[in-house]
């Protein structure tokens, strides 16, 4: 996209964002984005994105100019670009200005204490050569503090650089006049340790190099470790092949995996990665799909298989047609998602970026008053500016603004490292309050890979012919069940009859003409309302097939019944292990399918589900929901199919497998991409945790200013010290984020 484009209705356009520092410095972009009609905006502080949605044709360019008048810069972010990128010239960029903070602030603070400790040391103009020592530290050091002060406030605004560039400034202007033109003896106290702890004192030289010291050693580290939580998005965005061989007139040709297109037939050989999501032609393999899902067994694909892009063939040669490439590839959209769903803000976090916002001024005011009150109860000049300056510096509300974003970055990273994409905040709110959860059976709970495992024939009837008509019939259609018996038609009596006036009926099979009979493919409910009189022996047939878990599937031709099959399908290895870990976890667990009830019941009990609601059909699955809402409970949906879409929408939080179809996807919350339940506890627990960890880095960010300014404001604290608890802070937050990147695999 260029910035020259302007974008059509209820379009997104994503910002990269430079030189915010704080909470206030988002909330003011999203202000000056919002003046523009039809425009909000949602600014992240951790990964410098602004997300834009506007319902009405907007230019970029004016877009970026009302991020510029708010005293920052902005770029558009392009399709696919990674998140973060740059963080590392962020972080060697902090690194150069802390180097020589510490390189000079550390001697000066050696300094100041060994010559109040021992006033024997001193020499003449000691107190010049501990200003000359500071001011490569309040200059230099601390230049782009100033200069984002300087843009906030040339722009209105202000933020916690204008807190800190005040401090900072401050106590070098006051040190500096007291040694320059009051003439007084530095720092004379008799007690050492009042150099750090005292409530006032003469100068502050080692306080203003101090607090410059400390914030940039905060950032650099807060910037390291945003960059630590977002490399398993950055690898994953970096993930796929760069090239591809595909055949074009029966030769093969290396290109730019950028240049395929939807039909192109790509060779890849063992050790190589898959370019695109395709299907297989031809050649039978097994792919390590570790980089996509975190599993580590290989899975063996082989012709009308489908296979997903940055996946790496081990064994044998394939040919894949390429049916999704560029940004529609699972890869591309499963970044985007991620990408997306770090701009999203919790409720909590939204109220402290209000606060933010006018926080800043309101400290200012704070440390005014705090100034003046000392001032009128007499006290002396140092211990006002003392307080003042603590106040000042203590207040900084960093730790408010990160308290979200670098919780999602590190839950969003190791998700995806799990093979978990969470969409948005809505996931992990909700996630905290679900009490049930409802698992589709057919793709979901089993393995979706269905075989006939019998036939049953009426009197008189041709096995043969029995199998080619249902086979024509069910060719057509697109249910596994269809397709397994698809499958078991083709095998047993080879090429298939044409089919005419073919049509699927939901829930409950399919129609059509074969050999100009009508015939009827489907469960006993079409067969009974159809009005088809059942035979002799297939009750028998049923009751035996739907006690073992079997699904039938009964043939009608010309209004008879000619016979019936049984299709059977694998319970996932892991669903019992899954069910086991939701149960523990306090979870009701409902097993939700379109199958009779016995063989449902069978499935339910074989995985130990609570309860089984069977005979559904596809329109009623999202009833069944919002009947359980209605109930009380909050649901959550696993499910895989475009029948399982509407549930999906319906549930209070919905979970869809990746390898399912596009509208499950769009229709979800949570994107599982392991073909493993066992991510579905390890989903709701991550997404339990991360909400625990954004709610307690907002407490302790509260919490710290609550305390922490009335202890300043009161002269208890030397600004040295409040600098440090206001770097810890953030700090602190930041590492509590870090914590879930250890979220243990299923």
């Amino acid at each position: 996209m260029t910035t020259s484009q302007a974008l059509g209705a209820t379009a997104t356009v994503e910002l990269s964002i430079s030189g915010m520092t704080c909470a206030a410095c988002a909330t003011r972009i999203e202000r000056q984005l919002g003046k523009l009609d039809g425009v909000s905006a949602s600014v992240n502080l951790a990964t410098d994105r602004a997300t834009v949605r506007m319902a009405r044709p907007v230019p970029v360019t004016e877009l970026i100019t009302r991020v510029e008048k708010a005293g920052y810069t902005a770029s558009v972010v392009e399709s696919g670009q990674p998140p973060q990128a740059d963080d590392d010239e962020r972080v060697r960029h902090l690194w150069r200005r802390l180097a020589v903070a510490l390189l000079v602030g550390v001697p000066l603070a050696d300094l100041s204490i060994t010559l109040v400790l021992v006033p024997s040391l001193r020499f003449p103009a000691w107190q010049l050569v501990l200003l000359a020592l500071t001011l490569p530290v309040v200059t230099w050091c601390s230049w782009p503090i100033h200069r984002k002060a300087i843009v906030a406030a040339r722009h209105g605004g202000s933020s916690m650089d204008t807190l800190v560039s005040l401090g900072v400034v401050a106590a070098t202007v006051w040190s500096a006049y007291t040694v320059l033109v009051r003439g007084d003896s530095a720092s004379e106290s008799p007690d050492g340790w009042a150099l750090i702890f005292r409530p006032g004192g003469s100068v502050y030289f080692e306080v203003a190099a101090g607090v410059v010291i400390f914030v940039l050693a905060g950032r650099y580290f807060e910037a390291k470790a945003k960059r630590a939580a977002g490399d398993a998005l950055r690898a994953l965005a970096k993930l796929g092949a760069k090239h591809a061989t595909v055949t074009r007139a029966g030769i093969e040709t290396q290109i730019p995996a950028a240049e395929l297109t939807v039909g192109d037939h790509i060779v890849v050989r063992p050790g190589e990665m898959i370019a695109t999501d395709g299907v297989v032609v031809s050649g039978t393999s097994s792919i390590d799909t570790s980089a996509m899902t975190g599993e580590a067994n290989p899975a063996e694909v082989g012709p009308g298989q489908l296979v997903t892009g940055a996946t790496t063939v081990l064994t044998g040669r394939l040919v894949v047609r390429a049916v999704r490439v560029g940004a529609d590839t699972q890869l591309a959209r499963l970044v985007r998602l991620v990408d997306r769903a770090q701009t999203d803000k919790a409720r909590a976090q939204r109220v402290a970026d209000r606060v933010s916002s006018v926080f800043v001024p309101v400290v200012i005011g704070l440390a005014i008053a705090t100034g003046v009150a000392w001032s009128l109860a007499g006290a002396e000049v140092e211990r006002v500016i003392s307080a003042a300056l603590a106040v000042l510096i203590i207040a900084c509300p960093c730790a408010l603004g990160l308290a979200t974003p670098t919780a999602l970055l590190a839950a969003s990273g190791r998700g995806a490292q799990l093979g978990i994409f969470i969409k948005g905040q809505h996931a992990i709110e909700t996630a905290r309050a679900i009490d049930t959860v409802v698992l589709d059976k057919t793709g979901t709970v089993t393995t979706g890979r269905m075989r006939v495992a019998d036939c049953w024939l009426a009197d008189g009837g041709d096995r043969a012919l029995l199998l080619a008509r249902a086979g024509a019939v069910e060719h057509a259609a697109e249910h596994l069940v269809a397709r397994a018996v698809a499958r078991y038609a083709q095998a047993e009596v080879g090429k298939l009859p044409a089919v005419d006036d073919f049509r699927t009926l939901p829930g409950l099979g399919a129609a059509g003409l074969v050999h100009g009979l009508p015939v009827l493919v489907g469960s006993p409910r079409l067969v009974a309302s159809a009005g088809v009189e059942s035979p002799p022996g297939l009750a028998d047939a049923r009751a035996a097939w739907e006690r073992m878990g079997y699904t039938v599937v009964v043939v009608t031709v010309a209004g008879r019944v000619a016979g019936a099959l049984a299709v059977t399908d694998t319970v996932k290895p892991t669903a019992a292990a899954a069910v086991t870990r939701l149960r523990a976890a306090g979870l009701r667990t409902i097993l939700l399918t379109g199958d009779n009830k016995a063989a449902a019941t069978a499935v339910g009990a074989e995985i130990g589900v609570d309860d089984v609601i069977a005979e559904v059909m596809p329109a009623d699955k999202a009833r069944v929901i919002e009947e359980l809402r209605r109930d009380g409970a909050v649901v959550a949906m696993v499910g895989d199919g475009v029948n399982d879409a509407p549930a999906l929408a319906t549930a209070d939080l919905g979970m869809a497998m990746a390898y399912g179809t596009d509208v499950a996807i769009a229709a979800a919350d949570i994107i599982l991409v392991r073909d493993d339940l066992r991510v579905v506890p390890v989903a709701v627990d991550l997404a339990r945790r991360t909400l625990a960890t954004i709610r307690g880095n907002l407490w302790w960010a509260f919490g710290y200013n609550v305390a922490a300014i009335p202890v300043a404001a009161a002269g208890l604290l030397n600004p040295l010290i409040s600098s440090a608890a206001m770097a810890l802070s953030s700090l602190l937050v930041v590492s509590n984020s870090l914590r879930l990147r250890d979220h243990p695999m299923p």
